[in-house]
Formats: C-alpha cells, sequence, structure tokens
C-alpha cells in the first residue's frame, strides 16, 4: 500500500510538473517573436470599412515592435542589429508617408493590427487613402486623437467636429510632419480603432461600407474563402487588376483580383496568393478570354530531368507541358527564364516551349547561353525542322565527343572590312540537341552541353530551393540565385518603393528567390519565397 501511494504521489508530482511546463513553454511562445510564422490568418478587424472595389489594401497583423524582434531572432548574430535598424526604418519610412511620426505618436500605443486601403487613381497615384489604427487599450487611441488635433491646430489648421452615423468626425487642412497643409478627417472607433483618411468623403465612405454587408471586404464570401486557403501569415494583401499593372508591375494575361498573405519563415519570406480570373469583358483587346493557367501535372519526367542536370546554374525553371500553356503567358515570361529582353529572345527556346509537351527544364548560367533539357521525344526536332527553316536555321549533324550533335546555324555576312575585296559567308551556331538516353539537351553553346554530359557537379543550392517552393506538380517552378534576383527586384517598381520608404538599398542580403504557380480551385495559386540566407 505504502508503495502505491508513493507511486501515486511521484505520478501527481509529475503530472503537475508537465502542466506548469507546457504552461511555461505555451506562455514563451505566446511572447516569442518566432510565433510570427505560424500565426492564423484571422478576418481583419478593419476590413469592415474597406469597400470591396477597393484598389489596393493592406493589413498588418502584428504590432509594429514584433517584427523588429523577429528579424533580430533569425539573423546571424554579425547582423543583427542591421537587420532590426534596417526593417524599423522601413516601418517608420512606411507611417511618414502617411504624415505620422511612429517613434513619436504610435509607438507607445498601437496595437496588432494596423489596415490601408488605396482608392483608384491616375499615374500610380491613389485618389486617396484611409488608415485604421488599432490600440492596446482603450485610452492610448483617444490620446493619440487628442495629441494629433492638438499640435495641428497650434500650427494653424481650421479643425471641423460633426457626427456621422451616430459618430463624431474631424476634419481639417492640417500639415503632417513637415508637408504642406492637405485635407485629414479622423473618426475613433469603439475607444481603440482610429481611422485616418485622406478627405472627409473617404472616412465617410468607410463609415458607409461599415454598415452594408454587400459592400464591405468583411462580408465578402470570395475574400473570406481566401483567408481560409491562404490559412497563415503576417501581412494581408488585396489587390484588383488596376493595381496589380500599375502599383505591382504585374503584367499577366486575364488576371483579376489578388489575395496574398506574408509570412516569415526562419531567414526567408513565403508569399502565398491566389489571382482570380478577370470577369468576362473586362480583358483587355489582344487577350484571349478564359484562357486557365494549367493545373498542376508533374510527373516522373521533370524530376529526372532534374537529377540528370550538371554544372553550374544562376537559375532553374522547371516548365510542365508548356505546349498546352496559353500563349499570351509563354510571350511574357519567356525573357523572364532567358534573362533577355522579349525583342533579343532567341528562337530555338521559343520553338521549345510551343512544342514540348512533357518537362521542359530551362538552366541560366553566367556568361554560358541557355540550356534546355526535355523528353527525347517531346518536342520531336523533324516536326520543328520547317519552323526553324522558316526563322533562316540551318540543320545539319556534328560529330563531338564520340557521339552526334544536331546543330542548326545561321549565314551571316560579316561586316565589311577596310580594304577588302571579298565577302565570305559565316555560319554562327544558334542551337545544338544532344541526346542522352531518354532525355535531349539543347543549348545554344557547345561547351554547355560537353559540361552537362561530363561534369558530375550539381547546381545543388538553386535545386535545394526549388524543393523549398512546394508545389512539386506545378506548371512553373522558378528559382533565382543572389545576383540574378537582386537584378531583378532592383527594376520592380514596389522593390523601389519599399527602397525609398526606408532610405536605402534592400536588394543587397538578398540570397535567392522562388516563384511556383499552378492553376488550382478555379484561380492561380501564387507562391513565391525571397531568402535572406
Amino acid at each position: 500500500m505504502k508503495a502505491r501511494r508513493f507511486l501515486a504521489v511521484v505520478l501527481a508530482v509529475i503530472l503537475v510538473l508537465l502542466g506548469l511546463g507546457g504552461t511555461a513553454w505555451w506562455l514563451v511562445w505566446q511572447r516569442s517573436p518566432l510565433q510570427l510564422q505560424q500565426r492564423d490568418l484571422l478576418m481583419p478587424r478593419a476590413a469592415r470599412f474597406v469597400p470591396r472595389d477597393v484598389d489596393l489594401s493592406l493589413h498588418l497583423l502584428s504590432d509594429g515592435e514584433l517584427p523588429l524582434a523577429y528579424a533580430r531572432a533569425v539573423a546571424p548574430p554579425r547582423r543583427r542589429v542591421e537587420a532590426a535598424a534596417g526593417l524599423a526604418r522601413l516601418r517608420d519610412g512606411a507611417f511618414a508617408v502617411a504624415g505620422l511620426d511612429y517613434p513619436g505618436e504610435l509607438a507607445s500605443w498601437l496595437g496588432e493590427e494596423t489596415g490601408l486601403w488605396l482608392l483608384a487613381g491616375e499615374e500610380r497615384r491613389p485618389a486617396g487613402w484611409v488608415l485604421a489604427l488599432s490600440s492596446r487599450d482603450s485610452d492610448g487611441a483617444r490620446r493619440f486623437l487628442q495629441r494629433f488635433w492638438q499640435t495641428r491646430s497650434l500650427a494653424g489648421a481650421d479643425l471641423q467636429v460633426s457626427s456621422y452615423r451616430g459618430m463624431g468626425l474631424i476634419s481639417g487642412r492640417a500639415a503632417l510632419l513637415g508637408r504642406e497643409p492637405v485635407p485629414v478627417a479622423t473618426a475613433l472607433i469603439d475607444d481603440d480603432l482610429v481611422l485616418l483618411a485622406s478627405g472627409r468623403g473617404l472616412l465617410e465612405q468607410a463609415l458607409d461600407v461599415s454598415q452594408i454587408d454587400e459592400l464591405n471586404q468583411a462580408a465578402d464570401p470570395a475574400f473570406r474563402h481566401s483567408l481560409e486557403r491562404l490559412g497563415q501569415g503576417v501581412v494581408l494583401l488585396t489587390a484588383r487588376p488596376a493595381a496589380l499593372a500599375d502599383w505591382l508591375g504585374s503584367d499577366l494575361p486575364g488576371a483579376g483580383s489578388l489575395v496574398a498573405a506574408l509570412r516569415p519563415q526562419g531567414a526567408d519570406l513565403l508569399l502565398e496568393g491566389w489571382l482570380e480570373p478577370a470577369p468576362e469583358g473586362t480583358v483587355p483587346a489582344g487577350e484571349v478570354p478564359g484562357e486557365p493557367f494549367p493545373a498542376g501535372a508533374g510527373g516522373a519526367a521533370g524530376a529526372a530531368l532534374l537529377a540528370a542536370l550538371r554544372g553550374e546554374a544562376q537559375g532553374l525553371a522547371l516548365l510542365q507541358d508548356p505546349a498546352h500553356w496559353p500563349r499570351a503567358w509563354l510571350e511574357r515570361l519567356q525573357p523572364w527564364l532567358l534573362s533577355a529582353t522579349p525583342q533579343a529572345a532567341p528562337p530555338l527556346p521559343s520553338r521549345l516551349a510551343a512544342a514540348a509537351e512533357g518537362p521542359l527544364l530551362v538552366r541560366q548560367a553566367a556568361g554560358e547561353g541557355w540550356l534546355l533539357g526535355s523528353s527525347a521525344d517531346s518536342p520531336d526536332p523533324a516536326l520543328l525542322e520547317a519552323e526553324l527553316a522558316r526563322d533562316g536555321l540551318i540543320a545539319a549533324p556534328l560529330a563531338l565527343e564520340g557521339g552526334t550533335v544536331q546543330v542548326w546555324t545561321r549565314l551571316e555576312v560579316p561586316a565589311r572590312r577596310r580594304g577588302g575585296t571579298t565577302e565570305q559567308l559565316q555560319a554562327s551556331l544558334v542551337g545544338a540537341r544532344q541526346q542522352r538516353g531518354g532525355q535531349a539537351w539543347w543549348s545554344d553553346s557547345l561547351a554547355a552541353l560537353a559540361e552537362q554530359q561530363q561534369t558530375r557537379q550539381t547546381p545543388r543550392p538553386l535545386l535545394e530551393r526549388l524543393d523549398a517552393l512546394g508545389l512539386p506538380g506545378a506548371p512553373l517552378r522558378w528559382v533565382l540565385a543572389a545576383e540574378p534576383a537582386r537584378q531583378l527586384l532592383v527594376a520592380w517598381f514596389p522593390w523601389r518603393l519599399l527602397s525609398g520608404l526606408a532610405a536605402q538599398p534592400l536588394a543587397d542580403p538578398v540570397q535567392g528567390l522562388g516563384l511556383a504557380m499552378q492553376g488550382e480551385d478555379g484561380a492561380l495559386h501564387l507562391r513565391a519565397r525571397l531568402s535572406y540566407g
């Protein structure tokens, strides 16, 4: 009996200790910045005030300090201060654009949700904006509004206090953080949510849609469905076609509205989104309405191409069944995949992509031209002969390294030299094909084909980034190494905008970039990963 009592006491103590340990771990995790990696997406409170037809909306589902703590936690020890400082400059710059001083006006009370939405304008300039700021307590928002308008009134702002839908509004022309006086209007919602707008009319519109479910974002079934599909995230983005073109620099044919979420994963940033097709009647002239992006159809042949790839690489792309893609997609993606301008894109890869019924692997390498891999039977070079001949290419066999390589050349007349009396035609290599087993390798460089055949080295870092993207059956998976990723980002309008807000270049720490997309559930599923090493 004594032994049983002793064991019961020991078991009770163990259970208590486990309970205390579990509770302590839960409390530590809730306060840990690493929990940003697994934060569930909840309906933003500000979505109730966002019109469904808004051009662009952003919701930050965290306070202003937790992302900085996360950057310090995941950055290498020697770069922790630099990483946090850079993110702080980006945060402060973003609020400064709205005329607010984050350290002086917001840091002491700002809560775990910030919303911003822009209304359509011209030339990438919004017609107006509304900012929603949540408070940690019921006093912070009220104190902010008192100080905000007191400071502006002392500076000569003409204030008007009124009531709209039972809520108190303050409006006037105020100077925001060193700027010229502009129209500003504010409202306090339930003592802990501040709405700040670039005009009384925009603020009244936000209050109107909050009362009509058919007009606001929070009650939109499509928006709710997108949150369920995304699952997790710290930043929530919505964009209509106009914003995709003007603000996000997108030129996707037949694209409609986008809902995407951003969340950190270790030292990477993962962006996942769903792009709905454009409504009928809104597709621009020249586009093919209703052309769906292909659904996931990956297979063993694509995995075999990746396993057989050899040599160094600065970029990799695996396309599944590109012959059945919408032609407009191929035309837009090919220059990106080959690091070429649309005017200078080589003809042979275009023909291959349009005819490949199976996987097509694209490798970018510094100074070596392009290298493509495909199944041996698709595309069949015999079926390409007529099209390549129309491009002015001449086919011929060539013995190389004990085997036969099919080459395509173009005859050219060299520039006349001073004192020269004759002109001789020269053949320049445009493409070559070498078959090994069930695979074919195509390139505009015989050295690249020789490297593919002889070396044992594989582009392991890029292959690992390709796997990290997930979506193994996606029709397009594409990854870039550090240097080409930086070059692509610095030319992208949103990236330049963010760099301007941070007042410093943001591309230097980037170590890689990846993108995967596939048709799924009637929409285009996008996943992008930005790697910081």
